[in-house]
């Protein structure tokens, strides 16, 4: 449930963490749909929103500069609060419960019951968009993946949202969504939507 100290009169403070990746275009296709979404960097900040989108980016860039900027145990604490998140591509590897071809210190929030490979795509040459068919919306979406993690293993609890060719790319469990894609790249908000919309 929101905290009504930190909701807005214009919906839910959505923050955008913003230490590494696509962060400010998230913050754009919430903006398109009337959200606050301040950029997020410190504890500080972390303590003034209502639920977090992790973005793409380099998920082991990102694990390091979250440890460096004291930011990862308070990010896991309200994680495991019930702080509801919206991970995207390497988002999607920092809350799954498993990463496979990682670092061996990468660290991640296992907010959803997940094994994925990261770049399990291919390389940055082997990026590609598709169109994906999304729970609850109706036209398709299009979907832009580069370096994907692949979703290998998933808990019976989480809910697949769109698949390509049978491979989940867009789940749910409880308050955690991920996306093996990058939604923020498109001028399509619907994701972003459906996430304001699961709060």
């Amino acid at each position: 449930m929101l905290t009504p100290s930190t909701s807005t009169a214009h919906g839910p403070r959505i923050g955008v963490l913003a230490l590494q990746g696509a962060f400010d275009l998230h913050r754009r296709r919430f903006a398109d749909i009337g959200i606050e979404a301040p950029l997020i960097r410190t504890r500080a900040g972390l303590d003034q929103v209502d639920a977090l989108v992790i973005p793409g980016g380099e998920s082991t860039t990102m694990s390091h500069l979250m440890r460096t900027n004291e930011l990862f145990d308070p990010l896991a604490e309200r994680i495991g609060a019930g702080l509801p998140v919206f991970g995207t591509c390497a988002g999607m590897i920092m809350c799954a419960t498993e990463v496979l071809d990682g670092r061996a210190d990468q660290r991640s929030f296992g907010a959803i019951d997940l094994t994925v490979r990261r770049n399990g795509y291919g390389r940055q040459l082997a990026s590609f968009e598709a169109d994906v068919h999304v729970d609850g919306l109706g036209a398709p979406f299009h979907a832009v993946f580069i370096r994907a993690p692949l979703v290998e293993r998933r808990g019976d609890d989480v809910e697949v949202l769109a698949d390509h060719d049978g491979v989940p790319v867009l789940l749910r469990h409880r308050r955690c969504t991920v996306a093996s894609f990058h939604p923020e790249l498109t001028p399509d908000a619907r994701l972003h939507q459906l996430f304001v919309d699961s709060l």
